[in-house]
C-alpha cells in the first residue's frame, strides 16, 4: 500500500485547483494560452526546493541553446549526467528544472548539464531533438567520454532522450553509458489504453494535454516516426536503461511498453512501477518513502554505469 504521505501529496495535487479558488480543474485545448501556461510553470518550479548547500549552477550558452551546469562544489566534469526537462516539449525550462536536477546530482554524485531546447508550437519536431543531439555532441567535442555520460530525463524529456538514443546510433555517433527515463513520453500517437482508463486516477497530468502537445510537436510528421516516439523504433543496441513509471498516471502503459519492446530487443532494461504513484514521483523526494526509494536506486544505476561506484 502507498505510504500515508504519499497518499496526502496526491490527494493535494488532485485538488490544487481548490487552492488556487477554481471549481474545475486544468483542461488542456485548443484555446488553451500556451505563454500563460510557461508562467504558471516557472511560477511554480519553487515547489521542487531550493538547490542544496553543496550544488551549484552555473548558466551556460551551447551554440545558441541556454543551459547550466548543476555541479557539486569542487567536482569534475568527466562524469556527467545530461537532463532532458519534461514538459510535454511546450513547457520548461533549465531555471524550472534546475532544483529538480540537483535532486539527481545529489543522489549521484555526479553534476549534470541541463540543457533548454526549443518548445513547440513555434519549434515543432525535430528542433528538440537537434538541439538533444547537439547538447550530447557538445560534450564529446569538450572532451568527455560517451563511457562516463548518463541521459536522464522526465516525461517528455525521458521520451526525447530515448528518441536521442535511437537518433545517435542510426547517425553512427557514440552511445552514453547508459539512459535513466522517469514516466517517459514514447508514443505521441497516445495510443495506450492507460491514457483512457488512468484519466480519473492521474492527479498530476492535465486532461487533454497530451493530445494537444502531441500535434504541437508532431505537427505534419508521422507521430510513429521513431525520432518522436521511440516506442515504434528499432530499439537494438541502446545502452542499459532504468525506467520509474506509477501505476496512477496516464503515460503508464508508454514505459511497459517500451520496456517490454527493449527486452525483446537484448536491451538491458530496468522497468520499476511504483504502486498507487503519480507522474515522475522520484523527483518529489524527500518528501514520502517511494520517492526517497527511488531516487536512491536512480543515483546507483547512475554510480555503477559510469563507473563511480568502486
Amino acid at each position: 500500500m502507498p505510504s500515508l504521505r504519499s497518499r496526502l501529496l496526491s490527494f493535494v495535487m488532485k485538488h490544487r485547483h481548490l487552492l488556487r479558488l477554481q471549481l474545475k480543474a486544468t483542461t488542456i485545448d485548443w484555446d488553451t494560452s500556451i505563454p500563460d501556461l510557461r508562467q504558471q510553470v516557472e511560477k511554480s518550479a519553487g515547489m521542487f526546493g531550493k538547490l542544496p548547500a553543496q550544488i551549484e549552477a552555473s548558466p551556460i550558452s551551447i551554440d545558441g541553446l541556454s543551459a547550466e551546469w548543476i555541479m557539486p562544489i569542487a567536482a569534475t566534469k568527466d562524469k556527467l549526467i545530461l537532463y532532458f526537462h519534461g514538459g510535454g516539449y511546450v513547457l520548461g525550462s533549465c531555471p524550472a528544472h534546475r532544483s529538480i536536477v540537483a535532486k539527481f546530482v545529489k543522489g549521484s554524485e555526479v553534476g549534470a548539464l541541463l540543457f533548454g531546447y526549443r518548445l513547440a508550437p513555434e519549434h515543432p519536431f525535430p528542433a528538440a531533438l537537434e538541439d538533444a543531439v547537439a547538447a550530447y555532441r557538445w560534450l564529446l567535442a569538450e572532451g568527455v567520454s560517451p563511457a562516463h555520460i548518463v541521459f536522464v530525463g522526465d516525461s517528455a524529456g525521458g521520451g526525447l532522450g530515448l528518441a536521442t538514443l535511437i537518433a545517435l546510433r542510426d547517425q553512427g555517433i557514440p552511445l552514453p553509458a547508459a539512459g535513466v527515463a522517469l514516466s517517459p513520453w514514447t508514443d505521441l500517437k497516445c495510443s495506450g489504453e492507460s491514457y483512457r482508463t488512468k484519466v480519473k486516477v492521474d492527479p498530476a497530468t492535465w486532461k487533454g494535454s497530451w493530445t494537444v502537445f502531441s500535434k504541437y510537436y508532431v505537427k505534419d510528421n508521422d507521430p510513429g516516426l521513431p525520432w518522436i516516439s521511440p516506442l515504434y523504433g528499432d530499439l537494438r543496441g541502446l545502452p542499459p536503461l532504468l525506467i520509474h513509471v506509477g501505476t496512477n498516471e496516464v503515460l503508464l502503459d508508454d514505459s511497459i511498453r517500451f520496456a517490454e519492446k527493449a527486452k525483446d530487443a537484448g536491451v538491458d532494461v530496468t522497468l520499476k512501477v511504483g504502486e498507487g504513484m503519480f507522474h515522475c514521483f522520484p523527483v518529489c523526494t524527500p518528501l514520502f518513502p517511494e520517492a526517497r526509494q527511488a531516487m536512491d536506486e536512480i543515483g546507483m544505476f547512475i554510480k555503477t554505469h559510469i563507473g563511480t561506484n568502486n
